[in-house]
């Protein structure tokens, strides 16, 4: 027998000896496997040693679901009543001494049914917005003059409270509405309506 004979029985009898064992490896693997099922989700994220949220392993990675609606931003409109900003800075300008008193001002004025500008327009008609008055009156409105003087009061917010009532019951409740019918009454001798004219001048200029 010659050498290239010996090599090919050699590759037969090497051939048909390492395939069935090769054979029955395979297959006993591939029971092996369908007896023992891959652990499910669940059960690899309650197993300690593979708690992905303490001790992350490579390769893994855990998904959280994306929330059903978008976050919305909401906008919110406030209204805000410019009345009292309109007043104050008008004061402000003449440097009254009723700045402080704003609001009080504009308060006043709803509670009597009274334009908001008006309380303040006749204290610029009757005394420069406090600036002329009787020491220690704070009686910008002239309210109440007589024979002997006007009326005094114990602050300013006693004395828009008396004007503002007042003109609501002496004024508009008996019908003088407009600046010329309470001038009329007011100053009745003002020489051709200049006091009614200042009034509304004074007024525009708080439009």
């Amino acid at each position: 027998m010659d050498e290239q004979t010996s090599k090919g029985l050699l590759l037969i009898i090497t051939f048909f000896t390492l395939t069935p064992v090769a054979l029955i490896t395979s297959l006993y693997a591939l029971f092996s496997l369908r007896s023992n099922p891959a652990p499910t989700p669940q059960e690899v994220l309650s197993a300690s040693e593979h708690n992905l949220f303490e001790s992350p392993q490579s390769g893994l990675a855990v998904y959280a679901s994306l929330p059903n609606s978008a976050p919305m931003a909401e906008t919110k409109l406030e209204l805000v009543d410019a009345r009292p900003i309109i007043i104050k800075n008008y004061l402000a300008k003449y440097d009254s001494p009723l700045t402080p008193y704003a609001d009080y001002l504009v308060q006043a004025a709803d509670i009597n049914g009274l334009d908001f500008r008006l309380l303040v327009a006749i204290a610029q008609q009757e005394s420069n917005l406090c600036k002329r008055i009787p020491p220690g009156s704070y009686n910008c409105w002239g309210w109440g003059i007589h024979s002997e003087g006007s009326l005094s009061f114990s602050d300013f917010k006693t004395s828009i409270d008396a004007v503002a009532k007042g003109l609501k019951e002496e004024y508009l409740d008996k019908g003088y509405i407009t600046i010329e019918e309470i001038m009329s009454k007011w100053v009745p001798h003002s020489p051709e309506g200049a006091w009614a004219k200042g009034v509304t001048g004074f007024m525009q200029q708080m439009e």
